[in-house]
């Protein structure tokens, strides 16, 4: 009899301690519980940097003076890019090309042509001028411009601010949707994001028209949700 008694009581002891913890559990937000989603940013801007690549050309009977030559004349644009107002860390040789010349049954060379290109990077108000100094030095051929923002990592900067804001923005209006409260932040992902040029224009006097920018940026943010 005394032995059962002492059995009903341990039996009792472990149920009593059981039970609180077993309530806890029950109490508990379940585990793993997030929200995922996507954000966007964009900043407009003024672009005030604009690059532009000059080429020089040179023909003669052989491939060394077809290349002499379009060495001297590129010396001479690179010479007037400088008295232009282009620093040195602004001016980038970008191809060196030669290509033979043949006679019109195509059987024999009969010259070559050889050109150098130079990519020259000035403002946007400077940039009319620019052109203008190239072609009076002996360039051939002209492309651009490609526009940018000198202060395009700062803007960039912006734009993921934005995005991670959008983001906060709708996970809580999914959160209220769902009934439930959003947490912490768990990951930020960031996605690609690059200045995208809108329209800009050249008068026609070659004044370059910058137009704007549009930097953007994308994260993916998950936060916890309980």
């Amino acid at each position: 009899m005394l032995f059962l008694s002492g059995l009903l009581l341990l039996a009792a002891a472990v149920a009593g301690v059981a039970q609180p913890h077993l309530g806890r559990a029950a109490d508990a937000p379940p585990a793993g519980r997030t929200i995922t989603v996507d954000g966007a940013g964009s900043v407009t801007t003024v672009p005030d940097r604009a690059s532009f690549t000059f080429g020089a050309e040179a023909r003669a009977a052989t491939a060394k003076a077809a290349l002499a030559q379009a060495d001297d004349a590129a010396d001479a644009l690179v010479a007037a890019l400088k008295k232009g107002g282009v620093r040195d860390a602004d001016l980038q040789t970008s191809q060196v090309s030669l290509d033979p010349q043949t006679s019109q049954d195509g059987t024999r060379v009969i010259g070559y042509v050889a050109s150098t290109s130079v990519t020259a990077t000035t403002t946007v108000a400077n940039a009319g001028p620019l052109v203008d100094a190239a072609v009076a030095a002996g360039a051939t051929t002209v492309s651009g411009p490609s526009l940018s923002s000198a202060d395009t990592d700062a803007l960039y900067r912006d734009a993921l601010k934005q995005a991670v804001a959008d983001a906060r923005s709708k996970a809580e209006a999914l959160a209220t949707a769902a009934g439930l409260t959003l947490g912490a932040v768990r990951t930020v992902v960031e996605g690609g994001g690059a200045p995208v040029p809108l329209p800009m224009a050249a008068s026609a006097a070659g004044k370059i028209e910058p137009g704007t920018q549009s930097v953007d940026a994308t994260v993916t943010v998950t936060f916890d949700a309980g």
